[in-house]
């Protein structure tokens, strides 16, 4: 059984994404209990108990907890799936030398089993277990910030752009749930069309405008307003932010 020492989102995108029951600890907030009764499984009162149970254990609590955690428990013989962001191998292994660690950077579309999931170099062993949550890309470690940067925040930046789009439509007359739905429907078989044409997003954009016509003054639009250059600030933002000693609050006590 898989265990998950902390029960927020991802831990929950990708125990939804698994579709079996769980073992799961949390420092009070309840979630736990709350997705196993989802999912069925076990909320237990500390991480010994879940590690002792769970041959696959997913660190997804607080990054600077790391050695905490270990120090409580035994991990000898497990797979141990780390999702704490910059947390590196090296460092898995010295809290945990006793299991097999893996590095990830997993996004919160595993939750319908559509995701990314980026593993470092190493990992490959946990791959029949995270293939089951969408995409795997095994990356060299050095780049598994740059997944976090990109794939691993890309949800978001997605959700920000179908709220300005469909915020556009209905500020032009159309009502919010069919803006809503044609926006929707459009992402998803654009999303499409692009795997089906191996990512040649050129050919997508030429297929919609004609020279001088409505679609390339849209684009046009867009490209005056920095899109490209948002995007590319906003992944440097994220890369220099985990440089950065992480200073979130509590997710899960070792006890």
């Amino acid at each position: 059984m898989i265990g998950f020492v902390g029960a927020g989102n991802m831990a929950r995108a990708m125990a939804r994404g698994w579709g079996e029951p769980v073992l799961a600890t949390d420092s009070g907030s309840g979630r736990a209990a709350a997705l196993v009764a989802e999912l069925g499984g076990a909320a237990l009162r500390d991480n010994e108990e879940l590690f002792d149970q769970a041959d696959t254990v997913v660190l997804a609590h607080r990054p600077d907890q790391l050695e905490e955690i270990a120090r409580g428990v035994d991990a000898t013989g497990k797979m141990i799936i780390s999702v704490l962001g910059p947390t590196t191998v090296a460092q898995l292994r010295h809290a945990y030398p006793g299991a097999t660690v893996v590095r990830t950077m997993p996004n919160t579309p595993v939750e319908v089993r559509r995701g990314v999931v980026a593993v470092a170099a190493g990992g490959e062993a946990a791959m029949p277990l995270l293939s089951r949550l969408g995409r795997v890309v095994v990356l060299p470690e050095h780049q598994m910030d740059l997944a976090t940067a990109t794939s691993g925040v890309m949800p978001a930046y997605i959700a920000l752009i179908a709220e300005a789009a469909i915020d556009a439509a209905v500020c032009y007359g159309l009502p919010l749930q069919q803006a809503t739905d044609m926006f929707l429907d459009t992402l998803a078989g654009t999303a499409e069309l692009l795997i089906e044409r191996r990512g040649d997003t050129g050919a997508v954009r030429r297929e919609v405008g004609s020279p001088g016509e409505s679609t390339v003054r849209g684009v046009a639009t867009l490209e005056r307003h920095g899109i490209r250059s948002a995007f590319n600030d906003a992944a440097r933002n994220v890369l220099e932010r985990l440089s950065l000693p992480y200073t979130g609050e509590a997710v899960i006590s070792s006890t």
